[in-house]
């Protein structure tokens, strides 16, 4: 390190650090010079952390470390969220961010931290388009004959969810239609699907990694989709706008975030790195077969970009007269 550099830090740091100077620089300028770990909030098997193994690989080959996933999970997400947010800010702990407790705060009486302030939003990678899917012993194959139903069967339909979304969808086709159903919760969305191939739930929202297999062998029966236009994996399944509730739109997201006081050169490294990832033919297609359409934003768009996704799922939350827990 040159004088003139150590002059300068040594002026921001105090005399006391000198001696602390060389290491301090050398662990940013080496970043990573070991494992990084990115903490992912939902269970083994899910969208998320397809998302995050992808990225996870593609990360660890661009910057010649290990970057390795830990399954942190538990509240909706929030474990995993604040886990990362009391974190070192090194760079060494970052977390796979997903909408269900950044976009779905609403749904908490008090939230352990502030999505956007207590983090440092580094890169968006893409979304998870999700469908309403019932199982196939049932006489429906509508989104409306799944309304008539519930209401000529009150309390007989079980919906379950494994994230915030689906029960943001359970209870907006409730409060808008007047179906009489249960509400199961579970931990993550491959368990509610083996009960809902199984008969123990009836109805519930997978996202396409994990339902579009059991729609293909007949296990699920897809009715809906929540975004405003088709999905082309299943373009002959109408969006639930088209059906039974215009205007109604929902799709979850992910990216990557570190703890608030995340170095801005580690921040620019990473985002670098991902986009890097995402920008590639094959980076690109092998997202899109997990499920996951890739969206890159940078740390600026992609802060942006949860502080209106927070708005609009407030918004549907207080709509489907959802209390918070």
């Amino acid at each position: 390190m040159d004088r003139r550099r150590r002059s300068v830090l040594r002026g921001v740091l105090g005399a006391g650090t000198a001696l602390l100077l060389p290491y301090v620089v050398l662990a940013q300028e080496r970043y990573p010079s070991r494992a990084v770990t990115i903490v992912n909030p939902f269970a083994p098997g899910s969208i998320s952390d397809a998302a995050a193994r992808l990225i996870a690989q593609y990360l660890q080959d661009e910057l010649g470390q290990p970057f390795i996933i830990e399954n942190k999970v538990g509240a909706g997400g929030l474990l995993a969220a604040t886990t990362v947010q009391r974190a070192a800010p090194d760079g060494y702990t970052l977390l796979l961010t997903a909408s269900s407790a950044f976009s779905g705060a609403a749904l908490y009486k008090s939230l352990p931290f502030d999505p956007v302030k207590d983090f440092r939003h580094i890169a968006r990678i893409g979304s998870f388009p999700s469908f309403l899917a019932v199982n196939p012993s049932l006489p429906i194959g509508s989104v409306a004959e799944l309304v008539a139903y519930a209401k000529a069967n009150p309390g007989k339909l079980s919906y379950g969810h494994g994230n915030n979304m689906g029960q943001i969808v359970g209870e907006s086709i409730k409060k808008r239609t007047g179906a009489d159903m249960l509400r199961v919760a579970y931990r993550s969305n491959p368990a509610a699907v083996t009960d809902l191939i199984a008969g123990h739930i009836q109805l519930m929202v997978p996202d396409l990694n994990t339902g579009l297999p059991h729609v293909q062998s007949g296990k699920i029966r897809p009715l809906a989709v929540f975004t405003k236009e088709r999905s082309p994996a299943m373009p002959n399944v109408p969006t639930l706008d088209e059906t039974v509730m215009p205007g109604f739109e929902l799709l979850p997201w992910c990216g990557i975030s570190g703890p608030a006081s995340l170095p801005p050169d580690i921040v620019a490294k990473l985002a670098g790195a991902v986009q890097k990832a995402l920008a590639s033919t094959e980076g690109r297609k092998r997202f899109e077969d997990a499920g996951v359409p890739v969206f890159f934003g940078g740390p600026e768009e992609f802060e942006g970009y949860i502080r209106t996704q927070l708005a609009n799922w407030t918004t549907l939350i207080k709509e489907a007269g959802i209390q918070p827990e």
